[in-house]
């Protein structure tokens, strides 16, 4: 599935069960909120932080799903057509990057 028919699949799942979307200000907050609870699984599992017993059940990857459902989101609401525009930052980042991370000691 490409970014744009995520697009679609969120906007579809908008009108049949979510009534409306958000304002833009309560699906920053949300997103705010699912980027935390992946920042949270990541420290206590891959970090130096203990698990808790109530957190060794979270799905990092539902986590990140609901990340990108509020991208997904917060781009339909605003008009951002993400698939272009991943597809320009990723050429900008390739033409960019290229060299610098090939000839980046610490990455070797």
């Amino acid at each position: 599935m490409d970014i744009k028919n995520a697009q679609i699949i969120v906007d579809d799942w908008i009108r049949d069960h979510g009534v409306r979307y958000f304002n833009e200000l309560t699906n920053m907050a949300q997103l705010t909120e699912e980027v935390g609870e992946v920042a949270r699984i990541i420290a206590r599992r891959y970090g130096e932080q203990s698990e808790k017993e109530s957190d060794k059940d979270k799905d990092l990857g539902e986590e990140l799903a609901d990340v990108l459902f509020v991208v997904l989101c917060l781009a339909n609401q605003t008009g951002v057509d993400l698939q272009e525009a991943f597809n320009k930052r990723m050429d900008k980042k390739a033409k960019r990057d290229h060299d610098r991370h090939h000839n980046n000691e610490k990455l070797k």
